[in-house]
């Protein structure tokens, strides 16, 4: 017998346990972005994100592609994108407004 699904279930979710990971899957929704692209935009050690991305791909989340000397990174599947859409959903619905944060989803939602 294999791992029990809730099991799987719950490493996904750990998996999504990292604020950098998030922020990566945020930024990959708009598509395919080289790894130089996700430094600028994401304040970590250049190792740090190294190690996020290898999580999330472990977990295959995103996938990586090579152009040249550049690694370009994108989501494996569009139901990463739907799963983070789904997260901003519940937020906005259990969230108290502290810190202006249920406007920042809102926000958010309408950019996409």
């Amino acid at each position: 017998m294999g791992v029990p699904l809730h099991q799987v279930k719950a490493e996904l979710f750990r998996t999504l346990g990292h604020p950098v990971r998030v922020r990566v899957l945020e930024l990959l929704q708009d598509g395919p972005r080289a790894v130089r692209d996700l430094l600028h935009e994401i304040d970590v050690e250049p190792s740090n994100l190294s190690q996020q991305l290898a999580v999330l791909r472990r977990a295959g989340l995103v996938a990586s592609s090579r152009e040249g000397a550049l690694v370009i990174y994108m989501l494996s599947t569009t139901d990463v994108a739907d799963l983070l859409a789904a997260g901003r959903r519940i937020l906005a619905s259990v969230l108290d407004d502290r810190d202006g944060l249920r406007e920042q989803l809102r926000l958010e939602g309408t950019s996409r």
